[in-house]
């Protein structure tokens, strides 16, 4: 079992495209995917270091999480590769927000979106005293 004990959700138009999307661009493993006539129930997707994502249809009237709009929401995910996570990124076609920028707290990272809107930022900050 994951010690993360943070886990986002987002609701995209086409879950689907999105769990594709996430593990050509980013390296996200998918874990479990629940469909309910075809559509994405509930998926869950694994970050290559750790932690993951909760996803599914924006069609889902019964979810929690009904009344968010599709593709809204930012990520953050720490990284030791942003470089290589970049150049994955865009690779997959993610629209650059901000390029690969070395920050003056130390971090280095970049913010993209996937193809529905939602931001993406990989970065090397772990938080403080990490």
């Amino acid at each position: 079992m994951s010690e993360t004990r943070v886990w986002p959700a987002l609701r995209y138009k086409d879950a689907h495209a999105a769990i594709r999307f996430l593990a050509d661009a980013f390296g996200f493993e998918e874990v479990a995917v629940y469909e309910d006539d075809g559509r994405v129930a509930h998926a869950e997707l694994r970050a290559p270091g750790g932690g993951g994502v909760m996803l599914g249809d924006a069609d889902r009237a019964d979810s929690a999480i009904a009344g968010l709009p599709p593709g809204a929401g930012a990520v953050y995910v720490v990284t030791d590769a942003p470089d290589a996570v970049y150049a994955r990124a865009v690779a997959a076609g993610a629209t650059v927000v901000q390029g690969l920028t070395d920050e003056d707290y130390g971090s280095r990272g970049f913010t993209v979106r996937d193809p529905e809107g939602v931001f993406w930022s990989f970065g090397t900050y772990a938080g403080a005293g990490s």
